[in-house]
């Protein structure tokens, strides 16, 4: 008796309990015992945004001015920078050639990116000297911001100042251009964009500060502008820009702490914009010089072959440029003909250089003076050897 006592005083207590809780749970939103014991499924969790952001953007009106400031510096700079894609030939192992039968090393095409800005609205494209070197004419591509592919020329390059001046191979006189900003006026603190294509990523734009100046890479005496903003493999050859959206440097490397560091740590360098500015005038001159030279009398030089108007595509594995020029005809007597120059031959270099077409060549041949001494490199029966030649006097030019 004592134990059913016991019993319905517990039950007593737990009714009681149950009967508070209903009553404190009425009127509550979220899912509980008493909806389980009631079987009703829980609904969806509330979801209840804020409607408004902490700050109001024009509680922080500097903030916002200078973010939207940042962003109109980079829509102004970016249609400017360029993606500069090249191939390079780096020897293979052993293997058969499948064009000529004979078994020997076989070339890798390695492609590879950086950067470049456009400085004229012709087309005139600043690179690192780096970017380009060890490639051939044919194998330079600019991808512009607008994502148009284009051929480049190689007009100019210093190699110790690893600065390149291509030419974009366009009609058009329209493109976006950026100027060139006083280097010397460049102070540690000031604020600066890096735009280029690191790792691929096109139309990238970090942002810092100069961190110094007068820096040095390795024992070079040249000095580079010191920069936090982010540069990493690709940003090589694009723009350091101010404030104003002008060059202040062309982005060049990155300091790597150890052996095993390839990324960004915080250092990065540049050239200066006057010196840039300096290779590229020079490269001009040099360029106008040598076109002065080629309308001028001194110019028609003369070898006595004909060639095949369409080009011949040279495959890799012979580490030459990829494009040749097909001898269809040798002149009687001519200066080809005395040098050893036979029908069929394909050139595919003169004078250590290549060529985009087989009317290049020929124009290339007439600018030369006569009299000059000329090599040429050739492929014959599978087999390439250099041909020396002494041009003569085209026919037309005689008085």
């Amino acid at each position: 008796m004592e134990n059913l006592r016991r019993l319905l005083f517990a039950l007593s207590v737990f009714v009681l309990a149950a009967l508070l809780f209903a009553w404190w749970r009425h009127g509550r939103e979220g899912y509980g015992i008493l909806n389980l014991l009631k079987s009703e499924k829980p609904g969806p969790a509330a979801l209840t945004p804020p409607k408004k952001p902490k700050i109001a953007p024009d509680e922080v009106p500097l903030l916002s001015r200078l973010n939207d400031e940042f962003s109109k510096i980079s829509a102004s700079v970016l249609p400017s920078v360029v993606s500069v894609t090249t191939k390079t030939v780096r020897p293979g192992k052993r293997g058969w050639h499948s064009s000529s039968g004979a078994v020997g090393p076989i070339d890798q095409i390695v492609p590879s990116l950086g950067s470049g800005v456009i400085i004229s609205k012709e087309g005139h494209v600043v690179t690192n000297y780096h970017v380009i070197e060890g490639v051939q004419a044919a194998d330079i591509q600019i991808t512009t911001n607008d994502n148009k592919n284009y051929l480049a020329l190689i007009l100019g390059f210093n190699k110790d100042r690893d600065i390149a001046l291509l030419k974009i191979e366009s009609p058009s006189i329209d493109f976006p251009a950026l100027s060139f900003a006083n280097s010397d006026d460049a102070r540690v603190g000031q604020i600066v964009l890096a735009v280029g294509n690191p790792f691929g990523l096109s139309g990238t734009v970090t942002q810092g500060i100069i961190s110094a100046r007068d820096r040095h890479l390795s024992d070079s005496q040249f000095d580079y502008l010191q920069t936090d903003t982010v540069i990493n493999p690709g940003n090589s050859g694009g723009p350091l820009v101010n404030i104003r959206g002008e060059i202040i440097g062309i982005n060049v490397a990155i300091y790597r702490g150890g052996e095993s560091a390839s990324a960004w740590q915080g250092v990065g360098l540049a050239v200066p914009s006057n010196e840039a500015k300096a290779v590229v005038e020079e490269k001009l001159k040099e360029n106008a010089k040598q076109n002065a030279g080629l309308t001028s009398t001194t110019g028609k030089g003369y070898l006595g072959l004909e060639v095949s108007s369409e080009p011949v595509e040279i495959d890799p594995v012979w580490g030459t440029s990829r494009r040749g020029a097909l001898v269809t005809d040798i002149g009687n007597k001519s200066p080809a003909d005395e040098a050893g120059l036979r029908q069929g031959d394909v050139v595919t270099k003169f004078q250590g250089m290549a060529f985009r077409s087989p009317a290049d060549l020929l124009q290339i041949i007439r600018t030369q003076p006569p009299g000059s001494e000329v090599k040429l490199e050739v492929i014959r029966n599978n087999k390439m050897g250099d041909i020396i030649a002494t041009l003569g006097t085209r026919p037309d030019a005689n008085p």
